[in-house]
Formats: structure tokens, sequence, C-alpha cells
């Protein structure tokens, strides 16, 4: 039998259902498991652990369970939040020092919407300052479970490191250009960004408002569509929130593939020949062309090569950088006036650069990514999802910015070569996830799923189809 903490998250909704075990049993191994991982061993994938409101929180979802009144299938199961999502009972800091005291006077709608169905949250989880792109150096970046040395990723780094070393059983993250999937694939485990305005934004500090996205991570593809059927949702309070209807489409289609288990002989699976040219990682690309193999020949489904121009390909970058840099710097201009010291100086620069940048910069590059968008969307005129790796490397060690690119003149950033993979969903509002498909020099390998917008159920299927045929993925030895 796995421990309780290899256990996935829909095992242990059973688990609490049957009343084979108790939230307070669950919410008590999993702090145990924070307190010594998370701060002796150094993972530093928690800023805050709110321990005597999760296991009240846990004592109550007992009570319900034992009095027949159970919420749901996340009732009593134990879940982190990334520290940009609002809680009215502790802080939400954006892994900065400049909100190092905001209390929100709210919830996210998301948290809302968690209570609601009866979560455990256990606190908030470490990021990239703002989410900009590095870590403030008085918080410092999360460690990646599988070696300490390398980096959970970004920016919601931190939930994955928990999900990954078994400190909690699903966990929320933000994802601007692929800040759930980068660090889903360096840990090894499932990170689903959901179709533009599916789950609500209102109530999570902004990086980007236009690429923004909210989404769940999780051991599994199935336990990220059990958390998506709970936190997606049309939200008044949210402008960029899609319509009820569509929402609601998504929801119906998800619900079935929870209950039954998912195939996908027929799906027509698009792969991309000049993401896999891109990969750098000796190893990685053999491990996801293993997984193409498995696709084809055990699931049924429909494999074949799709080509876009390289141009394309290198255009996604520059108009992902460019807007999320003015967008950024136009929420936090006024914050800078008066805390522009409190920011970590990789921000600051940043800002600083962003907020000289002329608007034609930001109006071509919104007009590239209309052009690319026609670019994609053409090729789901044949394919139903796309494939490649979710990235050309595995989890960079700690403190490394740079990445040699054969035949690139000089070298470019690690966010750069990620952006390049992971970003065209985010321009697009498009669904996508990243999940385990094995490893590579003893580093997990992530797996890219991408589909048009509000075909998440094809995404979460494809995916969860796959993780059936080969099984879900192990946790770390290190944390054990």
């Amino acid at each position: 039998m796995p421990e309780l903490h290899e256990q996935t998250l829909a095992e242990l909704s059973g688990a609490l259902a049957a009343g084979e075990l108790s939230s307070v049993d669950a919410t008590e191994h999993v702090l145990a498991r924070i307190d010594r991982f998370d701060g002796r061993h150094g993972l530093n994938a928690y800023l805050h652990v709110a321990t005597d409101s999760a296991l009240g929180e846990a004592h109550a979802a007992d009570s319900r369970r034992a009095a027949g009144t159970r919420k749901g299938p996340l009732d009593g199961v134990p879940i982190a939040l990334k520290d940009l999502v609002d809680t009215s009972d502790m802080r939400t800091t954006g892994g900065s020092p400049v909100f190092s005291s905001r209390t929100p006077d709210r919830d996210a709608t998301i948290v809302r919407k968690l209570r609601e169905a009866g979560a455990v949250i256990l606190g908030k989880t470490n990021m990239l300052e703002f989410a900009y792109g590095h870590p403030h150096p008085n918080i410092g970046e999360t460690a990646n479970p599988w070696d300490l040395s390398r980096t959970a990723g970004g920016s919601s780094g931190g939930s994955a490191a928990a999900i990954a070393a078994g400190m909690a059983w699903g966990a929320i993250g933000s994802d601007t250009g692929g800040s759930i999937r980068s660090p889903a694939a360096y840990c090894g485990v499932a990170g689903l960004k959901p179709t533009y305005g599916l789950v609500s934004v209102s109530g999570v500090l902004p990086l980007s408002w236009s690429l923004d996205h909210v989404g769940p991570l999780a051991r599994t593809a199935e336990d990220c569509a059990l958390l998506l059927s709970v936190i997606a949702g049309h939200d008044l309070s949210d402008p960029y929130s899609a319509t009820r209807d569509r929402i609601d489409d998504v929801i119906e289609n998800i619900a079935p593939l929870i209950s039954d288990a998912p195939t996908c002989p027929g799906l027509r699976v698009g792969v991309l020949p000049q993401m896999f040219e891109s990969t750098l990682t000796p190893g990685l690309r053999e491990v996801v062309e293993t997984a193409v193999t498995t696709f084809r020949d055990e699931l049924g489904a429909k494999v074949f090569e799709l080509c876009l121009d390289q141009e394309v390909i290198d255009s996604v970058l520059p108009a992902v950088a460019r807007i999320y840099q003015v967008e950024a710097a136009a929420y936090h201009r006024l914050t800078t006036r008066d805390r522009w010291t409190d920011f970590g100086p990789v921000l600051r620069a940043g800002l600083e650069d962003a907020l000289e940048l002329p608007a034609v910069d930001y109006v071509d590059a919104q007009r590239a990514r209309i052009r690319l968008g026609r670019a994609f969307g053409q090729l789901y005129q044949q394919a139903d999802l796309l494939l490649w790796p979710a990235h050309p490397v595995v989890a960079p060690l700690i403190g490394t910015t740079d990445a040699v690119v054969p035949g690139a003149a000089g070298n470019s950033t690690t966010i750069d070569i990620e952006i390049a993979a992971t970003g065209p969903a985010n321009l697009f509002g498009e669904p996508a996830i990243s999940i385990p498909c094995g490893f590579t020099d003893g580093l997990p390998v992530g797996l890219h799923l991408q589909g048009p917008q509000f075909s998440d159920h094809l995404v979460l299927q494809a995916a969860m189809a796959y993780q059936s045929a080969t099984g879900a993925p192990p946790l770390p030895p290190l944390i054990s």
C-alpha cells in the first residue's frame, strides 16, 4: 500500500468519502511533512503555513462526513495556494516585500469556491516576485524535490514542489507565459492552464491582464480535472470571465472523464517537429518521442506531423515578453513611486525598462499575437490537439540564467526558452497541460498537450488516457 502522501488527490478523496481515514489525519500528515522537508530540508516551497485554520477546516470536514453532509470530492482535501491568490485570513504578498503586510479584506473567487467545496487551505506557496521571472533575494527560490541544487521552476514553483514533495494533494498556480506548466514539467507533476476566462482571476494579483490564467497543479491529470471542476465558473466580478454557457459546456464535458476511464481512439494529435528539434537536454527528445508512440500504438490516437513556419515559432517569445512587460509596468507604476527600493533588483530593472518602451512596441506585439493566432488556428483544422515537449531542458541549476542554443548568436535565458515552448497557449488563451512522461539523467520530463479554446476536456481526456496507460508518476526518492 502506498503511504498516505503517495496517494493521488482522487484516491485521497475516495478514502475520505469511504471513512477509511479522516481529514484531520491527512492534514496532520501533510503538515508534518511540510515541517520536515520545507523547513529543515530547505525546499522553500511555502511562504506561510496556516496550521491552526487548516486543522479547524479538517475537523469541520470530518464532522460533515459523519453527519452525511459531505460537500463533494474536495471536502477535507488539503490544498495549497500560490501567494498571489487573495485570502482574507492570511497575507497575500506576491512573493515580494512590497506587499509584506498586505492582508486582503476578502477571498479571491477561486478561494471562495474551494472553501465552499470544503477544501482545507494549507497556506501560501512561494513564487517568483510578482510572477515576473525572478525570486526576490530576501525570499529565495524554491528547490526542486528531485534535486535540491536545481530549481522547481517559475513562477508557480512553490505549488509544484509542494505537490512533488507530498506536501499538498492539490495546488493553485498562475500562468502568464508557462508558469504552471514550467514547474510542473521540472517537478514531475501535472499542471493545467485552462482556457482564458474559464477560471476567475478576480482577487488574483495580476502580472499581465491579457495573458494571465489561473489553474491547478496536482499529481495527475485526473486530479487537475477534479480541481478544475470546482474552480471553473462564470464570475461577474471578473471582466475577463468567459460566458456562462461556454464554461458550463466545458464543465459538463469534464464530468464524464472523472467518472469513466478516458480513452482517445481516433483523436487527432498533431506533433510539431520544430519543437522537438529545439530540445537541448540529451535524452529529453527520446523520452517525449516514446510518449508519442504510446499515443499512436497503445491509445489508438491518429498521430501525425504538422508544420509551422519557423518564423511563427520565433515570433512567440517577443510577443509574449513585450505584452507582459508593458502590462506589468502599468499595474506597478503607482507602487513603484512609493516602494521602489522594496522591489528586487531584477524586477526593478525590468519595470524601469518597460516604463520606457514606446507604445508602438506594445501595439506591434498585439498585432503579432493576432497573426500567430491565425497560424496556430489553421493547425486545428487538421488536428484536435497539438503535442510537443513541455520544455527543451530539464530543471536548471538554481541561479542558472543562460542556456546555450546551438546555432544561435550568444546565449538565451532559460526564461526565454521556456516561454518559447509554453507561450503560445497564453497568447491565444488556449488550454494546455504538462504531464510527466519519463526521466532523463534522473530528472522529470514534461509532455505538453494543447488544444483550441474551450477544448479543456479534450486536453484532459488525452492526458488522463496517457497516464492511465503509463501509471501515476512517482514521487522523488529524496523526499520519502
